[in-house]
């Protein structure tokens, strides 16, 4: 019993900012609940410090997307080879087209990220199949797990100021803006 009693106390001692551990009266067991946002968790919170992301995208659906419907309300016919054409294209209108021996990212690293910025929103509004075209392609703050994976791992393998080619998910293909 007091092993036990030194196990929770250093559980508790372990927690990120804002856990605590209580007990719940129906179980009897301990659970874990997060003071500012409500959360509770039966599993101890990870004391890692949450990455947390902003990004930017334009997304080309296409018929076999999970969700073959603009945001425009308008049925979406294109295939997956026409969808991914389109995202590179959009991609090469932000960026340009690479002269000689440069490669795609020389020429992206030469575009202030502000430019870039500008004329990847002003695509996004125009061309995008997502509501967030609405606010210029921008997704907002998001944490671990709350996209699509495959979209996650592309945000994550950009630096901020850099723009992905072409990403594959359920909804279609993206080009991705890693904002913050």
């Amino acid at each position: 019993m007091l092993l036990e009693q030194e196990q929770q106390q250093q559980q508790r001692s372990a927690l990120p900012p804002n856990w605590e551990v209580r007990t719940s009266k129906s179980r009897g067991m301990d659970y874990y609940f997060n003071r500012v946002t409500g959360e509770s968790v039966w599993e101890p919170p990870s004391a890692e410090k949450e990455v947390e992301m902003r990004a930017s995208h334009i997304l080309a659906k296409h018929i076999k997307s999970r969700n073959p419907m603009s945001w425009k309300k308008v049925p979406v016919e294109r295939t997956p080879e026409e969808a991914e054409a389109k995202v590179r294209d959009l991609r090469q209108q932000i960026i340009g087209k690479p002269e000689g021996d440069e490669t795609e990212e020389e020429l992206e690293a030469r575009i202030p990220a502000k430019e870039k910025l500008a004329r990847f929103g002003k695509l996004a509004a125009e061309e995008s199949d997502c509501s967030s075209a609405r606010h210029n392609g921008d997704l907002g703050f998001f944490g671990r797990g709350k996209m699509q994976k495959a979209f996650e791992q592309a945000v994550l393998s950009l630096k901020v100021g850099q723009i992905s080619g072409p990403v594959k998910s359920d909804s279609g293909y993206h080009i991705i803006f890693r904002t913050k």
